[in-house]
């Protein structure tokens, strides 16, 4: 870790409760922009976020299986099942029987689940390049240490599992 970083983080442990306070809510409005053009593509298919978190992670990884899924997402099989029986329904995404086990269900997208995820992908990429760009580099770096420093132990290695594979 350079001096320059490592002095910065130690005022950075300082930090008022009106500075922590003021970040909360830079938090809050910065989920809200990041959802709101997803937000608006899902409404036409009468999606919601869940959804698009499904169609997400199926993207990432074609042929997961749904407990695995369920994992990742951190929800009810019951509310996942609704979500994936309407994706199913709509032929966004397909449920095929595992090989090996056939109790297993892989999932996969289709190919017009495939455009929606990439409809939706590049709606958050523009905004992502967008901030990131004139935040500049050290910016991108430093988002990217607190966003894992909030993450569960889990969470963060399913999501540097996920970067490294991407990279």
């Amino acid at each position: 870790m350079s001096q320059g970083h490592h002095s910065r983080g130690e005022t950075l442990l300082f930090l008022t409760d009106a500075q922590l306070r003021a970040g909360i809510e830079a938090m809050f409005f910065a989920y809200r922009g990041f959802t709101a053009d997803p937000d608006r593509i899902l409404a036409r298919y009468g999606y919601g976020r869940a959804h698009h978190r499904a169609v997400h992670f199926i993207n990432r990884w074609p042929g997961t299986t749904v407990n695995n899924l369920l994992a990742i997402l951190g929800v009810t099989k019951q509310s996942l099942n609704r979500v994936l029986r309407t994706l199913i329904e709509d032929g966004r995404v397909e449920s095929r029987v595992g090989e090996r086990d056939k109790r297993e269900r892989h999932l996969y997208l289709t190919e017009i689940g495939r455009a929606l995820e990439a409809e939706l992908a590049e709606a958050q990429s523009a905004r992502m390049r967008d901030a990131f760009r004139r935040a500049g580099p050290d910016a991108v770096a430093g988002f990217r240490e607190v966003l894992e420093a909030m993450m569960e132990e889990e969470q963060r290695r399913q999501f540097r599992g996920t970067a490294e594979a991407a990279e």
